[in-house]
Protein backbone atom coordinates (compact mmCIF):
# COMPACT_ATOMS: atom_id res chain seq x y z
CA UNK A 1 0.00 0.00 0.00
CA UNK A 2 1.16 3.27 -0.99
CA UNK A 3 -0.67 6.95 1.10
CA UNK A 4 -0.74 10.02 -0.81
CA UNK A 5 -0.13 12.59 1.46
CA UNK A 6 -1.53 15.99 0.16
CA UNK A 7 -1.04 19.26 2.26
CA UNK A 8 -3.19 22.37 0.91
CA UNK A 9 -2.02 25.76 2.58
CA UNK A 10 -5.29 28.37 1.69
CA UNK A 11 -5.97 31.56 1.63
CA UNK A 12 -6.60 33.34 5.17
CA UNK A 13 -10.20 33.19 6.32
CA UNK A 14 -11.24 30.44 2.87
CA UNK A 15 -11.05 27.29 4.89
CA UNK A 16 -14.52 27.54 5.48
CA UNK A 17 -15.61 28.02 2.30
CA UNK A 18 -13.50 25.94 0.54
CA UNK A 19 -14.76 22.79 2.99
CA UNK A 20 -18.09 23.89 2.01
CA UNK A 21 -17.43 23.76 -1.44
CA UNK A 22 -15.27 20.86 -1.65
CA UNK A 23 -18.13 18.87 0.27
CA UNK A 24 -20.81 20.16 -2.35
CA UNK A 25 -18.46 19.54 -5.94
CA UNK A 26 -14.91 18.12 -5.46
CA UNK A 27 -15.69 15.51 -2.80
CA UNK A 28 -18.42 13.75 -4.96
CA UNK A 29 -16.46 13.99 -7.68
CA UNK A 30 -12.91 12.79 -5.93
CA UNK A 31 -14.49 10.14 -4.23
CA UNK A 32 -16.23 8.60 -7.74
CA UNK A 33 -12.54 8.01 -8.78
CA UNK A 34 -10.68 7.52 -5.93
CA UNK A 35 -12.78 5.98 -3.38
CA UNK A 36 -13.13 7.15 0.10
CA UNK A 37 -9.89 9.39 1.49
CA UNK A 38 -7.63 7.13 4.26
CA UNK A 39 -8.21 10.72 6.11
CA UNK A 40 -9.23 14.41 5.67
CA UNK A 41 -8.22 16.89 8.13
CA UNK A 42 -8.14 20.78 8.59
CA UNK A 43 -5.27 21.92 11.18
CA UNK A 44 -6.04 23.38 14.84
CA UNK A 45 -2.85 23.90 16.06
CA UNK A 46 0.14 24.57 14.50
CA UNK A 47 0.69 26.34 11.00
CA UNK A 48 -3.48 27.42 10.49
CA UNK A 49 -5.17 27.29 7.23
CA UNK A 50 -4.28 24.16 5.72
CA UNK A 51 -5.90 21.23 5.13
CA UNK A 52 -4.20 17.49 5.06
CA UNK A 53 -6.05 14.83 3.01
CA UNK A 54 -4.61 11.35 2.47
CA UNK A 55 -5.65 8.82 -0.46
CA UNK A 56 -4.61 5.18 -0.36
CA UNK A 57 -3.71 2.97 -3.33
CA UNK A 58 -2.42 -0.37 -4.02
CA UNK A 59 0.98 1.03 -5.73
CA UNK A 60 1.75 3.65 -7.95
CA UNK A 61 0.45 1.93 -10.57
CA UNK A 62 -3.09 2.15 -9.35
CA UNK A 63 -2.71 5.72 -8.26
CA UNK A 64 -1.72 6.96 -11.61
CA UNK A 65 -4.74 4.57 -12.85
CA UNK A 66 -7.26 6.60 -10.89
CA UNK A 67 -5.26 9.73 -10.90
CA UNK A 68 -5.27 10.49 -15.04
CA UNK A 69 -9.29 8.97 -14.76
CA UNK A 70 -10.02 11.92 -12.43
CA UNK A 71 -8.25 14.54 -14.32
CA UNK A 72 -9.98 13.04 -17.61
CA UNK A 73 -12.97 13.70 -15.91
CA UNK A 74 -14.84 17.01 -17.17
CA UNK A 75 -16.27 17.93 -13.53
CA UNK A 76 -12.98 17.76 -11.79
CA UNK A 77 -11.30 20.00 -14.48
CA UNK A 78 -14.25 22.19 -13.70
CA UNK A 79 -13.42 22.27 -10.08
CA UNK A 80 -10.08 22.33 -10.07
CA UNK A 81 -10.15 25.79 -12.51
CA UNK A 82 -11.02 27.05 -8.55
CA UNK A 83 -8.33 26.18 -6.85
CA UNK A 84 -6.66 29.52 -7.63
CA UNK A 85 -9.10 31.06 -5.18
CA UNK A 86 -8.63 29.18 -2.39
CA UNK A 87 -4.43 27.82 -2.27
CA UNK A 88 -1.59 29.98 -1.34
CA UNK A 89 0.82 26.15 -1.59
CA UNK A 90 0.20 22.39 -2.20
CA UNK A 91 2.23 19.70 -1.42
CA UNK A 92 2.34 15.90 -1.49
CA UNK A 93 4.42 13.42 -0.40
CA UNK A 94 4.37 9.59 -1.64
CA UNK A 95 4.72 7.48 1.66
CA UNK A 96 5.09 3.89 2.13
CA UNK A 97 3.71 1.35 4.20
CA UNK A 98 5.69 -0.67 6.97
CA UNK A 99 6.59 -4.26 6.24
CA UNK A 100 4.46 -4.86 9.04
CA UNK A 101 1.27 -2.61 8.84
CA UNK A 102 -0.87 -4.22 6.11
CA UNK A 103 -2.69 -1.07 5.61
CA UNK A 104 -6.24 -0.89 5.56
Amino acid sequence: MILDQRTYTLHPGKLAEYLAAYEAEGYPIQTRHLGKPFGYFFTEVGTLNQIVHMWAYESMADREQKRAAMAADPAWQAWVKKGPGFFQHQENCILKSAPFFPGR
